[in-house]
């Protein structure tokens, strides 16, 4: 990682942050308007991504079409969650709670994976699983109340910035082929 890529991580850390501090100081429905539409606008721009990452890269590589796919299913969550905008909170609650489950879940057999096949940096994918798993059980708890879906998006933006402000800080290693 070069010194602008860490630089930059750590200033998009600090930004998510307070962008995370600031929701949860002040929910309120146009808060929540506002992250159905982030969370929208990022998987519309991930899937977008991988589907011309396809087109420009991966068509020619195995395994490619699963880049195509997954990029499909990213932008349909996309238009799901635009819709969901106009609903009732508790479906973006259960929405928040598979989504925080089953990546808790894949992070978790991952992280079991890398510990068993590979020397690596396991540990922190299992933090990671068991903090989406935390949230998905938070949300199920709390799902009552009507500003849960702002403080369960605001502590799982609050944890990404940290783990992007700690990955800009960490070592990162490269193999050299001589």
């Amino acid at each position: 990682m070069s010194g602008f890529q860490r630089v930059r991580g750590v200033l998009i850390g600090l930004v998510m942050l307070a962008v995370a501090i600031i929701f949860m100081a002040y929910p309120s429905e146009d808060v929540y308007t506002l992250i159905v539409g982030i969370l929208a606008l990022g998987l519309a721009i991930a899937g977008i991504k991988d589907i011309i990452f396809y087109f420009r890269m991966a068509r020619h590589m195995i395994g490619g079409k699963m880049i195509l796919i997954q990029g499909a299913i990213i932008f349909d969550f996309a238009i799901l969650t635009s819709a969901l905008a106009s609903v009732p909170k508790i479906y973006i609650l259960l929405y928040l709670i598979g989504i925080h489950a089953f990546s808790g879940i894949v992070e978790i057999l991952r992280a079991m994976e890398a510990k068993n096949s590979v020397e690596g940096p396991w540990k922190i994918k299992f933090g990671h699983g068991i903090v989406n798993l935390a949230l998905a059980t938070a949300c199920l708890i709390f799902i009552r109340n009507s500003n849960t879906a702002i403080m369960i998006y605001s502590i799982g933006l609050i944890y990404s910035a940290i783990m992007r402000i700690f990955n800009a800080f960490q070592r990162t290693s490269f193999i050299l082929i001589q």
